[in-house]
């Protein structure tokens, strides 16, 4: 901390750490004049290159840049080197953070989190471009996106369904008139910093994890919301009215389409670096995606459908360096690839503080016995056992309301939401036609028992 910054009396420190993957080494410091901050020790290459970039992002970040943004980003304080680690050193943001399947609907959090995207989309390009940060058009997004296609396709593990889903999307000229914008580059949950108003609720007062800023596709900063599916309406509504530019009628399907990208992201470095553990892993998050979809479909109309897949409970559990050339936390630590799924058993050799235990690795920083090589029959049960947690991510109480006109013979719109045209009982005009309202309330009633029993059916058939 003192080398970082000169003259600097620390007074006290503690550990910082959301119990993740250890691939910092992680500290507050407090100082005599009251300050707190941060600072993290890259734990291999990787990790260097993104403190790297969080400084570059940090110090692009003028006062007038800072000005428009209605919460805090992190100052950048300083750098230094540990060993033969980079360390970086930034203001702390106080406050606390919310998983997304945790994001409530309506007023507070979920609101303050559109209103702060949109805050972020809203900035002049000029600060990204005058930093020589990355900058992406529309058709370069599209090309980059559709050979991340071909690469998972290639590897033999990507269900059809889903390559030619994909594929269609990627094809499809309408999803891609969008204007780029500045973006944090994968926003997720927990980059946003919350403080309690006693009236209003959770509100955003930080956002952390700069190091992907550029200028891309918006996108790109709400596919987490396919883990939020109570704040992800509230989230879309207040970004959309807080932007200030053309509507773009293509966003929620494309933040889709990136959400379930993250899944061939993860594959294809696996893939790359030849670890089958990380293979099996995506290819079972995979399949279970393709077998929660309803539809092939990535249109713009199908953008109302959901099609709810109980894979996407898991995306949060993709890492962020698989995912994409950046992460997104400041104050927490990114996700571990050999955990895809955290099992305690899994967690021996980490320490309190969510760092590594260094004893359990080579001087490569991979795992001093390889989990595949260790568990080589145990590939299938892995497969199995990752669909079974996707799949009971999931289950919930269904609310037939709102799918009894697909097997009842109303008139809902074929592809739309289970909740967006629910069914109520006919209200009778006058006090004449009461038998008749409760003639059309017993139809409900019907129509209701119908759907339960065809929504079964449909639920045991293997066909769709």
């Amino acid at each position: 901390m003192t080398a970082a910054l000169p003259g600097a009396e620390v007074t006290g420190t503690r550990p910082l750490s959301a119990d993740g993957d250890g691939r910092f080494d992680s500290a507050v410091a407090s100082l005599a004049d009251g300050r707190e901050l941060a600072i993290r020790v890259a734990d291999d290459e990787d990790a260097a290159r993104e403190l790297a970039a969080e400084a570059l992002a940090l110090r692009a970040l003028t006062d007038g840049a800072r000005a428009m943004l209605p919460f805090h980003a992190p100052e950048y304080i300083g750098e230094t080197t540990v060993g033969a680690g980079r360390a970086l050193v930034t203001e702390l943001l106080p406050g606390f953070q919310i998983e997304a399947s945790l994001v409530p609907a309506g007023r507070g959090a979920a609101e303050s989190m559109g209103a702060a995207i949109a805050a972020v989309h809203g900035m002049p390009t000029s600060v990204v471009r005058g930093a020589g940060l990355v900058t992406r058009s529309a058709d370069e997004t599209r090309e980059e996106l559709s050979r991340l296609v071909d690469a998972a396709a290639a590897t033999g593990r990507v269900p059809a369904r889903l390559t030619v889903r994909w594929r269609d999307a990627v094809a499809d000229d309408d999803l891609w008139r969008f204007e780029s914008t500045v973006v944090l580059g994968g926003v997720q949950a927990t980059s946003f910093v919350f403080a309690d108003h006693p009236e209003r609720g959770p509100e955003v007062t930080g956002l952390v994890g700069w190091h992907g800023l550029s200028v891309g596709d918006p996108a790109v900063d709400l596919s987490w919301l396919s883990a939020a599916p109570d704040a992800a309406p509230d989230v879309h509504a207040t970004y959309a009215r807080a932007v200030d530019r053309a509507p773009d009628p293509g966003l929620e399907v494309r933040a889709r389409l990136l959400a379930e990208l993250e899944f061939a992201r993860w594959l294809v470095h696996g893939d790359s670096m030849r670890r089958p553990d990380i293979v099996d892993d995506a290819a079972a998050l995979l399949e279970s995606l393709a077998e929660g979809l309803r539809t092939d479909d990535l249109s713009i109309i199908a953008a109302r459908s959901d099609g709810v897949d109980s894979a996407m409970d898991a995306l949060g559990r993709v890492p962020a360096t698989a995912a994409t050339d950046v992460d997104t936390s400041m104050q927490t630590d990114a996700y571990n690839p050999n955990e895809l799924w955290a099992d305690g058993a899994d967690a021996d050799d980490t320490r309190e503080d969510g760092t590594r235990d260094d004893s359990t690795r080579a001087d490569d920083h991979e795992p001093a016995s390889p989990p595949w090589a260790e568990r080589a029959d145990a590939t299938d049960a892995q497969s199995a056992e990752a669909s079974h947690r996707a799949e009971m991510l999931n289950l919930e109480t269904e609310d037939l309301s709102g799918v009894a006109s697909m097997f009842a013979g109303t008139n809902g719109v074929a592809g739309a939401r289970e909740d967006s045209h629910p069914l109520a009982p006919q209200r009778a005009t006058d006090a004449a036609s009461d038998a008749s309202a409760e003639d059309s309330a017993d139809d409900s009633e019907e129509a209701q028992r119908a759907a339960r029993a065809a929504l079964q059916r449909w639920k045991s058939s293997s066909s769709e």
